[in-house]
């Protein structure tokens, strides 16, 4: 199963998909958004995301109750959701500039959008490609719109039982999608890597044939992502920043530039080393054969001389008999005059 996002294809044969998703990591500064585009760029990256909406097209300005967080372990506890969004949304003006700048260094870039206009506006830009965030994946007039646009999207399975995804993806198919990249998830901010199960993976793959599995990561470092390439996944979402010690609405479950970099190259490794199955020895370790271990002669031997464990030894290199004969060997006659150090051969016996 593959499919293309723009010139570059994505798939099951193929070496891994690395997206870095900028969130609110900007800051609300467009160069500080543009400099991580820039380095995202060079440490490896396939695409840049970006997430588009308001605070208004997200929630409403609304104080109490779940419209505020109360939660002690949030890394937003005390805001409100709509001052939240306000703060951590991508300005829509800036688009633009970011994906210029994301194409002109050899990146993708697209974005999630979170209602209906984002769609409009993001269409307007010729995205190749939109993400469903986990909380939207029940948004059906949003799958709708999105997968009308016939384009590749990518949906993540956080906070979804297995029938809630199921429907979803089914619904994206019915309303015209055919290329779905389907994102293991775990929807807590950060996410911890005994939480992110990826051995999930494949019963995804059995599940969903037809589509290309990825995980979209908010553990810290990058453990789980090569992990889940082990298992299967062809596409890794992590959120990057510049320094997590600046701060920002997402930072502390983001990579930092020189990790961003490990991942692209560390999960490049990881699929090569998955290869093929391979149960005998390889041309590449036929130079290698020669430090196996076989039947030398350990001290001098004359013709007629009886093989004994105080004359012969199996010690590297490979040169002699197979070590499987020793036991053979011990206590029959030697057939030449042998040195230290010679190879115990067939002939010899």
């Amino acid at each position: 199963m593959s499919f293309k996002i723009g010139s570059t294809i994505i798939g099951n044969n193929e070496k891994p998909f690395i997206i870095a998703e900028l969130s609110g990591n900007h800051n609300q500064s467009l160069e500080r958004a543009l400099e991580l585009v820039r380095l995202a760029a060079a440490s490896g990256a396939h695409a840049i995301k970006l997430q588009t909406y308001t605070a208004d097209t997200i929630t409403m300005n609304v104080r109490g109750g779940l419209f505020d967080i109360n939660d002690s372990n949030s890394l937003w506890k005390g805001y409100n959701l709509y001052d939240l969004y306000k703060e951590a949304h991508t300005p829509w003006e800036w688009h633009k500039e970011i994906f210029d700048l994301a194409n002109s260094l050899g990146m993708q870039a697209f974005s999630s959008p979170f209602d209906e206009t984002a769609v409009d506006f993001l269409e307007e830009l010729n995205v190749p490609a939109y993400k469903i965030a986990s909380f939207e994946s029940n948004h059906f007039p949003l799958l709708k719109k999105v997968a009308q646009t016939g384009k590749l999207i990518l949906i993540s399975s956080g906070t979804s039982k297995i029938n809630e995804l199921y429907e979803s993806v089914q619904y994206l198919k019915d309303n015209g999608a055919s290329d779905i990249i389907i994102f293991k998830c775990t929807s807590t901010y950060p996410a911890s890597a005994a939480d992110t199960n990826v051995n999930t993976i494949p019963v995804l793959q059995k599940i969903f044939p037809d589509c290309v599995i990825g995980l979209s990561d908010h553990t810290m470092g990058i453990g789980a992502s090569i992990a889940a390439i082990a298992m299967g996944a062809r596409v890794i979402e992590k959120h990057f920043t510049i320094l997590r010690s600046e701060g920002g609405v997402d930072s502390a479950f983001s990579l930092e530039p020189q990790e961003l970099k490990l991942l692209t190259h560390e999960s490049e490794q990881a699929f090569l080393s998955l290869g093929k199955i391979q149960l005998n020895t390889q041309k590449s370790e036929e130079k290698s054969l020669q430090f196996k271990r076989s039947i030398y002669a350990q001290d001098e031997i004359k013709e007629g001389d009886i093989f004994s464990a105080e004359n012969i030894k199996v010690i590297r290199p490979g040169d002699g008999l197979h070590p499987r004969f020793y036991d053979n060997i011990i206590g029959t006659k030697s057939k030449r005059n042998l040195k230290k150090g010679d190879p115990i051969r067939i002939s010899d016996l």
